[in-house]
């Protein structure tokens, strides 16, 4: 299946969008944040992060899911900066703390071309949101020169609509998380008390613009939409809420990947319940909870 960017490439339409991106930089409203600043002038905004890309590294990746990673691995290109502030992200030295070296767009070009020449199966911008602006711009000079794999959205899942509207027929394939279904306790734990109404949106959105995982002969992702939920200590992400919710909007043809990699980290090991990992039960139930759904698509870890 050929990436829509391509097409968007020969009508113009992806200069077009790529210029209106980086205009939303100078008062920018890319993130549910809007924040309002200027980051072409250097000013930051929550996520940290100025008007030039900033990336803590550009590698293949062998361990997502088997359609992501296929056999080739997925091209990952982790940005520095987050939108949203988990008390327990697993990467917070690049989230939180911007590890990361700011890039020029035609180095942002090379990294995709480079790791599309290794082999992966499709470019995966890992906390990308506030950094689109870039990465449609170096989409623009990296075509010319021959990028043709997917590109993967790995996102938190809080997202602006009018942001993401201006990613359709740009990203194929949508990787992204539903973390809560209390505002309370997306507030308490990630900074964002409007997360839940901003994800559930979101998720709608993508999935209006791809429907479900679709793959090629070979198993490999080639477009479509995975939620990720990552199971929390006493329940704190609400997974049976939030599979209700899925299960309510897109039906059980929903891909979901079920994590059960969460261990205390960042502030987590001082944050009571999230200083201990999840157990076995509490991820059993959630499993319950999902496949009780209809929801049977998808992935899960080991306990």
């Amino acid at each position: 299946m050929r990436p829509g960017y391509l097409d968007l490439f020969e009508s113009g339409e992806l200069l077009r969008r790529a210029k209106t991106l980086e205009e939303k930089l100078r008062r920018c409203d890319l993130c549910p944040r809007e924040c309002g600043v200027d980051r072409t002038g250097g000013a930051l905004g929550y996520c940290r992060v100025g008007g030039l890309p900033k990336v803590a590294s550009i590698n293949l990746h062998h361990w997502e899911e088997p359609p992501i990673s296929g056999t080739g691995g997925s091209g990952t290109i982790f940005f520095s900066g987050c939108t949203l502030g988990c008390l327990f992200c697993q990467n917070y030295p690049i989230s939180q703390m911007g590890v990361g070296n700011d890039l020029g767009l035609e180095e942002l070009a090379a990294g995709m071309l480079q790791l599309q020449k290794k082999g992966a199966h499709n470019i995966n911008l890992v906390t990308s949101t506030h950094q689109m602006p870039a990465v449609v711009n170096a989409l623009v000079l990296a075509v010319p020169k021959g990028l043709t794999i997917p590109l993967v959205y790995n996102s938190s899942g809080y997202e602006s609509i009018a942001t993401l509207k201006l990613l359709e027929h740009i990203i194929d394939i949508y990787l992204p998380d539903i973390k809560y279904s209390d505002s309370r306790v997306a507030g308490k734990y990630s900074g964002a008390p409007d997360y839940v109404a901003r994800n559930r949106e979101a998720l709608i959105e993508m999935w209006t613009q791809v429907g479900p995982l679709q793959c090629d002969d070979l198993g490999i992702a080639v477009k479509g939409m995975m939620v990720r939920h990552l199971v929390l200590p006493q329940n704190l992400a609400g997974s049976p809420q939030s599979f209700s919710f899925l299960a309510e909007q897109m039906g059980s043809r929903v891909w979901v990947s079920l994590m059960n990699q969460y261990f205390p980290a960042h502030k987590g090991p001082s944050t009571p319940p999230l200083d201990r990992k999840t157990t076995e039960q509490e991820y059993e139930a959630a499993f319950a909870a999902l496949t009780q759904l209809g929801i049977l698509n998808g992935f899960t870890q080991q306990c």
